[in-house]
């Protein structure tokens, strides 16, 4: 991640309790319990996102390492063979549940309609395209 890392969370017992609180909201009904979890996992990941996205704002441009970093954390086998800012962004869209809309060539528009966590990165990315 940027200068300041962030110290890693303990993933499993972030998500553990995540989805011992979204069973506890829909009153603990059996047979729901994977799908607390994957929930939660989700949550984890975007949670690390919008932090490393945080950082971002505050550091300046995305490298490669920090997404490498970020897409290592949240599980995507092999980040380091990832060599290219679009295809690791779009695998961790991918791994967090975010429908990959960054953009990859400079013709396609952004269909992404609630506000977009990538779109400032994007933007930045298309400039440099231009």
């Amino acid at each position: 991640m940027p200068s300041h890392s962030v110290k890693p969370l303990n993933r499993h017992q972030w998500i553990s309790e995540a989805a011992y609180y979204i069973a506890l909201a829909r009153k603990f009904e059996p047979g729901k319990e994977l799908n607390d979890w994957l929930e939660a996992e989700i949550d984890y990941y975007n949670m690390l996102t919008a932090l490393y996205i945080s950082i971002l704002e505050e550091d300046g441009p995305m490298t490669i390492l920090g997404l490498q970093q970020l897409a290592e954390l949240i599980g995507i086998q092999n980040p380091k063979d990832i060599l290219l800012e679009i295809e690791l962004v779009q695998a961790i869209q991918h791994a967090t549940g975010h429908r990959r809309c960054f953009r990859s060539e400079t013709n396609m528009i952004c269909e992404e309609v609630v506000e977009c966590k990538w779109r400032a990165e994007c933007r930045k990315l298309i400039s440099a395209w231009y």
